[in-house]
């Protein structure tokens, strides 16, 4: 019976030996993080306003953590594919999530993800905050925002409304624009935004709800018409852009805002390290005046936060989620 006792002690001290020396280690790696180049995977196509804004980031903290991040665009079926790829990888810091919304309506969209945007993902903070814009070809009747509104009560589904696929964005800002005027569209769902903003500028549709970081420059090169910000504020880039808020529809308020995400079971210190250069990027003149030129606004440094980040993430799966579901998408 001793030598039982004794053995099951052995046991337990050998136990805690391990669990000690594995904590060691874990304390270790993050005293030394980074000491080696980081991926940050960016789950949609290279050339559009997230791949954009990864870089922007990517480049400002690069030079804070004294570290290479290298930008992974591993692109399709609404930004899933990407994100499972970091829930998949190693939880030590190296490998990192920059998405928006879609890390949010997944949910809604597919009826078997292999990860789950809360409990497989360590939130590290929130880095931009984009206001949509609406927006229409030129040769559109409506003169100023009242008559567009009027316009698009009046005719309905004679009005073809572009967005780039079901849950994205622009389709999440459309509903939310038909919802809010009482009015349902005639919707044409593409393949992304550049193929809908290239339709919309060769007049094939009628209007479209997109982030201001694809739509200013072609609204400042006079290639379509801008009517309002999709929201209660006037865009510093767009200063003669009313708000939709102006004419009294104070119920469509939709912004796309980034977050930064780390597989589970990263260490706090890692993570801690990680949030630190986030806001001191946030903070960066160059990398504000750089994204402020394409009409997107960076969140000040209380949101480059994992309470604020897991809390925007809540919100938008409560909201966001119920209102695809509202629309009739059949998750696939």
């Amino acid at each position: 019976m001793m030598l039982k006792i004794r053995r099951c002690f052995s046991l337990l001290s050998l136990s805690l030996s391990a669990l000690g020396l594995a904590g060691l280690g874990l304390q270790a790696h993050a005293q030394g993080y980074p000491n080696k180049p980081i991926t940050m995977v960016m789950p949609y196509a290279a050339g559009g306003p997230g791949d954009t804004i990864t870089r922007v980031y990517a480049g400002a903290m690069q030079k804070i953590l004294g570290q290479q991040i290298v930008v992974d665009n591993t692109a399709g079926a609404s930004g899933s594919i990407g994100t499972a790829k970091v829930a998949r990888s190693n939880p030590d810091g190296y490998t990192l999530l920059m998405i928006h919304v879609s890390h949010a309506t997944n949910l809604a969209m597919y009826k078997k993800l292999s990860y789950h945007p809360v409990k497989d993902f360590e939130p590290i903070g929130s880095a931009t905050n984009g206001p949509m814009l609406i927006v229409a070809r030129n040769g559109f009747p409506a003169k100023n925002l009242t008559e567009f509104v009027a316009y698009l009560k009046a005719n309905g589904k004679k009005v073809n409304l572009a967005h780039a696929g079901v849950g994205s964005a622009s389709h999440l800002c459309g509903l939310m624009l038909m919802s809010a005027l009482n009015v349902q569209l005639n919707e044409i769902p593409y393949k992304g935004t550049g193929p809908a903003l290239a339709d919309l500028m060769g007049g094939q549709v009628d209007v479209l709800c997109d982030q201001t970081s694809g739509t200013v420059p072609s609204v400042k090169g006079e290639k379509i018409k801008a009517y309002a910000i999709a929201g209660k504020q006037r865009l510093p880039s767009l200063p003669d852009t009313p708000a939709i808020s102006e004419v009294g529809v104070d119920n469509l308020d939709i912004s796309i805002s980034f977050g930064l995400y780390a597989p589970k079971g990263t260490p706090k210190p890692v993570l801690a390290r990680l949030t630190a250069a986030l806001q001191q990027s946030v903070a960066d003149p160059e990398v504000r005046n750089r994204l402020d030129a394409m009409g997107i606004s960076v969140v000040n440094v209380d949101k480059a936060t994992p309470e604020a980040l897991a809390a925007h993430l809540k919100n938008e799966i409560d909201i966001l989620g119920g209102l695809l579901i509202k629309a009739g998408v059949e998750p696939n």
